[in-house]
């Protein structure tokens, strides 16, 4: 099959698109004909060997967790998909090698749940691992409670601008760091902007008086020290950005792969309750500048990798 993979740590330019071998299906597993997978930023840390110390390579490396796509075969102990369905799926795996920027992956069943089927396909592809970031530290890490004020950081991005709905959902108060013009975005999200750099700490506490809550960071570094100081008494903190965290007294956080979860998500998005903005889309064959742009930064909602495939559009 076509793919995208690297077979050394580096750039963008490690990233290859050719042939590599088909994957394999095991018991538990059900291979997925790809039409879009999403870029995240941990996608480009893995390939510069960030993640070398908690995920082993096994070269050559497909790249992305994110897809969405159609199951063309179930593993041989798989009762819970047939040919022919929708699906989304955080595909992560303990090593690095399997990705999702290719024609197929072989997904574990813990990976995958039922695509919304009021979102298009790259919509959908961005929803798994940003969608699930934002469940779980705001529901089971969080806890975020109905009547709180939670500060997100980013809240424009791929993870933040989930949070801000899913944390508006919960029925909390939520402001959000964001760029000048992101500020209608993350208003129509159902957040209360507020711009980033100096002087945050005083432009929050004009905000939220007597401190918040929680903090959502994703951003980690001065965000997060200023962040620190913005807690209510009891206030949490979380990361997903800099483990430094603990040392404020906070938790790091890396999300897991849970089907419950996924389903949950997908159940959401049909309801309207969460939405994903698609920035910017590019074939896979240019996964690489899909990757300079990710580094770039200052992202609104997801850049999304697509296939394209010829016949009957499935």
């Amino acid at each position: 099959m076509k793919a995208i993979s690297y077979s050394r740590y580096g750039g963008p330019d490690a990233l290859a698109f050719g042939e590599v071998r088909d994957p394999k299906v095991g018991p538990d597993s059900v291979l997925v004909k790809v039409r879009a997978a999403a870029v995240n930023p941990v996608d480009w840390k893995a390939r510069e060997g960030h993640l070398d110390g908690i995920l082993a390579p096994v070269f050559p490396v497909v790249p992305g967790w994110d897809v969405s796509g159609v199951v063309v075969r179930p593993g041989v102990a798989v009762s819970e998909f047939d040919v022919g369905d929708e699906v989304i799926g955080y595909v992560r795996e303990d090593f690095l090698s399997r990705g999702t920027f290719a024609e197929y992956v072989a997904a574990p069943l813990r990976t995958l749940a039922r695509k919304p089927r009021n979102l298009t396909w790259e919509e959908a592809a961005g929803l798994p691992l940003a969608g699930l970031t934002a469940l779980q530290v705001l529901h089971k890490v969080l806890e975020v409670r109905r009547g709180e004020t939670v500060l997100v950081h980013a809240a424009a991005g791929g993870v933040g601008s989930l949070a801000v709905q899913l944390g508006t959902h919960l029925g909390a108060r939520v402001i959000g760091t964001a760029s000048e013009r992101n500020h209608d975005f993350v208003r129509g999200l159902g957040g209360e902007p507020v711009t980033y750099g100096e002087g945050l700490g005083e432009r929050v506490r004009g905000l939220a008086p007597e401190g918040v809550d929680a903090v959502f960071d994703t951003v980690g570094g001065d965000a997060m020290k200023v962040s620190a100081n913005l807690l209510a008494p009891e206030g949490r903190l979380v990361s997903i950005a800099d483990n430094d965290v603990v040392t404020y007294g906070g938790r790091y956080y890396f999300v897991r792969p849970d089907a419950a979860d996924l389903l949950h998500l997908s159940e959401l998005a049909e309801q309207g309750v969460v939405s994903v903005h698609v920035d910017e889309t590019f074939p896979l064959e240019r996964a690489a500048d899909a990757h300079r742009r990710s580094q770039e930064g200052r992202t609104r909602g997801k850049i999304v990798v697509t296939v394209e495939w010829e016949g009957d559009g499935g």
